[in-house]
């Protein structure tokens, strides 16, 4: 520890952490004080220590308010992550107190075959393990892992995350592939156990994501790339759950999910998957930690060693069932 955190350390007190937060979220002394129960010449007082052991203006004054400039930014997105570290500290303790040997908080999607086949194997060599998963968009799920309210996240590798400045702050732990897919109903007869070019399908009736959606923009690259304008769903929903009732009560359609989505509606039974060409790849699916430097706890590094165990086994599995299909195709040929 260098000298000048050793300063900060020894003078700064967690009730300037929530000053630095309360600032940031309400640019005002008035709002930051009746958030922190203080008067208003507190609040001015405690903001002065706060930039007095940093050695730096952290916001900027007006008539208009006070703002965080971008050493405040900084100084108030690490005292929230500070905070939120205290906040688990004291849920793990009341559920170690409880009889749980470690708790573990996952952001996810919505919808993965992965972390939940990952759950069960992490359970099964670590029984007292409590497991909270938090689904949301990866983006939105890396910032709360970034600021401590989450230990790990497990989601697509998305050119919004590329692009983003979190990318150096992240220690990605296991990488897997991930792929455009077209499902049927099991009951739908009109879909021959084939290998279909994109163009063939452009008829059918479809179940689609959101345009703004990377599955979405992937299909319509797929149908634009064969020549052929793409098709317009007769459903565009973005729940699971609506994609996977209505593909079972309706014979007739087709969706375009990513693998992740496809191996868990397939396992649930009633759908089966399609062999579509060309293969269109999608970015890959990551797990990830902070990079912050610090030993990852046992219960972090085995559900690492879970996923990465889950995605092996899954992996020789779809191979073998391509194997099948292929050769069932080439009987009814």
């Amino acid at each position: 520890m260098d000298t000048k955190t050793a300063r900060l350390v020894r003078t700064l007190r967690l009730r300037h952490l929530e000053l630095l937060v309360a600032l940031s979220e309400t640019a005002t002394m008035r709002g930051a004080a009746a958030r922190l129960h203080l008067s208003q010449p507190a609040i001015s007082k405690m903001l002065g220590e706060v930039e007095s052991c940093f050695g730096a203006r952290l916001f900027e004054r007006s008539h208009q308010g006070i703002h965080a400039n971008a050493l405040g930014v900084s100084a108030a997105f690490r005292a929230r992550a500070v905070l939120n570290e205290l906040a688990r500290a004291t849920e793990d303790v009341d559920a170690l107190q409880s009889g749980v040997t470690a708790v573990l908080r996952v952001g996810t999607p919505s919808v993965t075959a992965a972390v939940p086949a990952a759950i069960v194997r992490l359970r099964e060599r670590m029984p007292g393990v409590a497991v909270q998963l938090r689904e949301g968009r990866v983006h939105e799920l890396i910032h709360r892992l970034l600021q401590g309210e989450l230990d790990c996240v497990f989601g697509a590798i998305t050119p919004e995350l590329l692009s983003s400045d979190m990318v150096p702050l992240l220690e990605p732990a296991v990488l897997l592939k991930d792929a455009l897919c077209v499902l049927a109903s099991a009951s739908n007869e009109s879909i021959a156990a084939r290998s279909y070019q994109w163009a063939e399908l452009r008829a059918a009736k479809w179940v689609l994501p959101p345009r703004e959606t990377l599955v979405r923009q992937a299909f319509m690259t797929a149908f634009l790339n064969s020549g052929v304008t793409p098709p317009v769903p007769v459903i565009e929903a973005m729940s699971s759950v609506t994609i996977g009732t209505v593909l079972r009560q309706d014979a007739s359609l087709l969706c375009a999910v990513r693998l992740e989505h496809a191996v868990d509606e397939i396992a649930r039974g009633g759908a089966r998957r399609l062999d579509v060409s060309p293969s269109i790849d999608l970015p890959s699916f990551g797990l990830f930690f902070r990079r912050d430097g610090m030993e990852r706890p046992l219960v972090l590094t085995a559900f690492a060693d879970a996923i990465r165990h889950v995605s092996q086994v899954a992996a020789p599995k779809r191979r073998a069932a391509r194997r099948r299909f292929e050769v069932n195709s080439a009987g009814t040929a």
